[in-house]
């Protein structure tokens, strides 16, 4: 890419699409398509079909999705799965049609079996069982990726995919229906604390493992390889370092100041035991993180207290 190529970020409004459009502007590049949710519906073949040809982006950002966690994902199983197929095919479909020069599709570490051996390679994938409270998500994501292997097999297009670990940072949502945990611990911890509640309840039981990437950091590591990499593997995005719920409900009450006591329901589902991304090929093609967790998190949850402040989320 160079900072005149015509670039087009599909879900420039959600966490991932505005860290990768504040990233590249930060970069130099002002070239940019954008269009909002209720301007261009992805879903909708035609729609896409003539954005496409009216538009001609050079450059691909695939990273519109329908997202939650784990009660979005097992409630709205269907709608997950249509979705982000829907989506994903449609821009993929037309990118090739209209001779995009490169394209890359965001994808999950939840494609991964739930007990693959840890840490997740990227050899792994379609070796065994998914987690069953994600799965449609995660099938949507696999077609994602077999559908950039097969248009570079087939029609030589320089189609790459990216999976991200869990993510958090400005723009993630802090809504208790459909946010991650990570958004959830913030909200929760510091509703508490302003209420003085004497607990604070968390799912499960608290063992499974966790790996945190902050969404600056996950920008950096695309635009790398969106003018580095080309080949025809899947990439693994993350730190290479996990930490169990527990710990990170700790780490959550400590930086938000909360001084009551943490419960657990073991009624609710813990989800895969561990995901821990093999950041190994990454580091080889010369990119790390650079933003810890705990960093992280002070950071993001200065953000959450700001928008605290007028109710977003």
């Amino acid at each position: 890419m160079n900072p005149e190529s015509k670039i087009f970020i599909a879900g420039h409004r959600g966490m991932v699409g505005s860290a990768l459009l504040r990233n590249l502007q930060k970069k130099g590049y002002t070239n940019f398509v954008l269009r909002t949710s209720a301007e261009l519906d992805l879903r909708n073949q035609m729609q896409v079909k003539t954005f496409f040809e009216t538009e001609k982006p050079e450059y691909v950002f695939l990273a519109a999705a329908r997202v939650g966690g784990i009660v979005a994902n097992n409630t709205f199983r269907a709608e997950f799965l249509y979705d982000n197929l829907m989506m994903q095919n449609n821009i993929i479909h037309e990118s090739y049609l209209n001779k995009v020069k490169k394209l890359m599709f965001l994808g999950s570490s939840c494609i991964y079996p739930k007990l693959a051996p840890q840490p997740l390679k990227e050899e792994y994938l379609l070796s065994g069982k998914l987690e069953d409270t994600n799965e449609p998500y995660a099938i949507a994501k696999i077609t994602g990726i077999k559908m950039c292997e097969n248009y570079r097999r087939q029609y030589g297009c320089n189609f790459i995919s990216v999976m991200p670990t869990n993510l958090y940072g400005p723009n993630d949502s802090y809504n208790l229906k459909n946010s991650h945990v990570l958004p959830a611990f913030i909200r929760k911890f510091h509703e508490a604390k302003e209420n003085a509640a004497p607990t604070v309840e968390i799912w499960g039981t608290g063992t499974p493992l966790r790996e945190f990437l902050h969404v600056d950091d996950l920008s950096e590591a695309c635009v790398f390889l969106m003018n580095h990499y080309n080949g025809a593997q899947h990439v693994n995005i993350g730190t290479g370092t996990d930490i169990t719920i527990n710990e990170l409900a700790l780490l959550v009450k400590k930086i938000v100041g909360y001084t009551g006591e943490i419960t657990h329901d073991t009624s609710k589902p813990d989800g895969t035991p561990r995901k821990l991304m093999d950041v190994g090929f990454l580091h080889d093609l010369g990119w790390k993180h650079s933003i810890e967790l705990e960093d992280g998190i002070k950071i993001v949850y200065e953000d959450f207290k700001r928008k605290e402040n007028v109710k977003v989320w």
